[in-house]
């Protein structure tokens, strides 16, 4: 199958669809989070910060971070994750899954994104819930959150988003994962919420179309600019992280880019840009400017232990 433009490697504007993507993506975010924040109130859930939050800066409402998900958050792809949970409810056939595990196989040896492999995923992610309805999806998501992607998230960048929360900031996932996908494990992590891609649906049944494109490259970008004037946020004091060279775009949108187990590409672009990386599939620093402050030597040690037994406790 050939690679839509829209996934080619060349630098573009964000394009209309584009725009549109990120906007849906921004908008189904803030109405997520605007749920969730109401049904803490209701239950009396919502957990209180720790008392002496180190890094960033406390208190400052208009920062907030932005986490890529796929090798950033979590090893692997989720779409991938997703498809081997729908396989086994019995969704589709064994061919679609050789399919799926293919994919996730070129993903973890090659360490970036395929266009061609990641097109293939979405249109069969696409047909397969195509009919089905959302709750249904959201539901058994939770349940493949377990089985296959709580394992696989990265304890180290787990931590770094535990220090924008202890800070009192807001941190969003931004992938393009679907966003019901993605805000199942934004909850699952203690995260504010997730820009995602966004399928259509009519009364609550999925139609096998998307809203715009995938939020992928200039769409990431698109969604948060939009979230970070619907929210108020300044981005220059904002943070945003990512594995990949695709997501430039949106890390350049921030104050504080951040390259997290960065592709060739995306290392290259940081160190020239003198923007701070951290590589956790070998444990060690990538550049002078290491890690930040809160993710040091001993308070990474400490915000992982914390991050591992919040985890714990949530499962």
């Amino acid at each position: 199958m050939a690679a839509l433009g829209w996934l080619t490697p060349r630098r573009r504007s964000a394009t209309a669809r584009s725009v549109l993507a990120g906007e849906a993506a921004a908008e189904a975010a803030r109405k997520t989070s605007a749920a969730d924040d109401d049904a803490a109130l209701l239950t009396g859930t919502s957990e209180e910060a720790p008392e002496e939050p180190v890094f960033p800066v406390a208190g400052d409402v208009r920062a907030a971070a932005f986490f890529d998900l796929d090798n950033t958050v979590m090893q692997g792809a989720a779409i991938f994750h997703f498809g081997r949970g729908l396989y086994k409810r019995k969704f589709f056939e064994r061919r679609e899954l050789t399919r799926f595990a293919w994919q996730q196989a070129w993903f973890r040896l090659a360490g970036v994104e395929d266009p061609e492999h990641m097109q293939d995923a979405r249109d069969s992610a696409l047909s397969i819930v195509k009919g089905h309805r959302v709750s249904e999806l959201m539901s058994i998501g939770e349940e493949i959150y377990d089985e296959y992607m709580a394992d696989r998230i990265w304890p180290g960048t787990r931590a770094l988003a535990q220090a924008h929360l202890d800070a009192g900031q807001k941190v969003w996932l931004v992938t393009a994962a679907p966003v019901e996908t993605a805000t199942i494990i934004a909850r699952r992590l203690g995260l504010t919420g997730a820009l995602g891609t966004v399928a259509e649906s009519v009364d609550g049944v999925y139609t096998g179309r998307l809203v715009g494109e995938p939020l992928h490259g200039p769409a990431k970008a698109e969604a948060v600019r939009a979230l970070a004037a619907a929210e108020d946020l300044d981005l220059d004091r904002c943070a945003a992280y990512s594995d990949s060279h695709n997501d430039i775009p949106m890390l350049s949108l921030v104050g504080h880019p951040y390259a997290i187990n960065p592709d060739t590409k995306l290392r290259k672009h940081a160190r020239a840009h003198d923007w701070r990386l951290r590589d956790y599939r070998t444990g060690r620093k990538a550049a002078k400017f290491g890690i930040p402050a809160a993710a040091g030597v001993g308070a990474l040690a400490g915000g992982t232990a914390a991050a591992l037994a919040l985890h714990r406790r949530r499962r």
